[in-house]
């Protein structure tokens, strides 16, 4: 049986590290982020079968990662919490968490939850669909699809439109998109942006109703069209 794919969402170094080692003594993979861009980052590239976050994270909140994590897919998501943090297990729900531990905690108990997501969501996986108007994206497949015809895009023309429409109606700069897309270490030129937005919208938005330029600040992907 193959192992399940665990991504942990941890900025806390010792906690993080805790995790890791029981996760893999319990026999499962292990990814580790210590902030919420990397952790967002993982998730939108790769396959996990449960998230483990915790709230209160640099760079994105682990609410917010909640939020955009719950746009595309149904992967069960348990979020820890720190015993003075203020929420209610009812606003969590809402974000689109499943459930969520109060640390610390007893590993046994979290192994016991994880179960319990499983069987709840073993079907998650055939739900990987992204959604903005015609526009359709199945994550599992990297596909991207208008109306149910299939448009080509690139490797690079698929990220790229992923990333805006889990960012819609988010203005992106330059600098957000290059990072994300292109990655931390690329020294090309930042308008090779400008050249693959206009190709993706010659293929999936000839009239400008979705890719919108946000002049002196970047992009924005809008949800409805105009």
């Amino acid at each position: 049986m193959e192992k399940k794919s665990i991504l942990i969402i941890e900025d806390d170094v010792k906690i993080r590290k805790y995790l890791e080692l029981e996760l893999l003594h319990g026999g499962y993979k292990v990814t580790l982020a210590e902030d919420g861009k990397i952790g967002l980052k993982y998730f939108t590239s790769n396959f996990y079968d449960l998230v483990l976050l915790d709230l209160m994270l640099p760079e994105i909140s682990g609410e917010e990662i909640c939020k955009k994590i719950r746009q595309e897919s149904d992967i069960p998501i348990l979020v820890l919490t720190a015993k003075d943090e203020t929420f209610s297990k009812v606003s969590l729900l809402d974000l689109g968490a499943d459930d969520y531990l109060t640390k610390p905690f007893d590993i046994e108990e979290l192994f016991a939850r994880m179960r319990v997501l499983f069987r709840n969501k073993s079907n998650y996986g055939n739900k990987k669909i992204l959604k903005c108007g015609r526009i359709q994206l199945n994550i599992s497949e990297k596909k991207c699809y208008i109306e149910n015809e299939e448009i080509i895009l690139t490797k690079t023309e698929y990220n790229l439109l992923h990333y805006l429409m889990l960012n819609k109606n988010i203005v992106l700069t330059r600098e957000n998109i290059l990072e994300n897309v292109w990655g931390f270490d690329y020294m090309g030129e930042v308008k090779i942006i400008d050249i693959y937005i206009k190709s993706l919208r010659t293929k999936i938005d000839k009239n400008n109703n979705y890719i919108k330029t946000v002049r002196g600040f970047g992009y924005m992907f809008k949800e409805e069209e105009n």
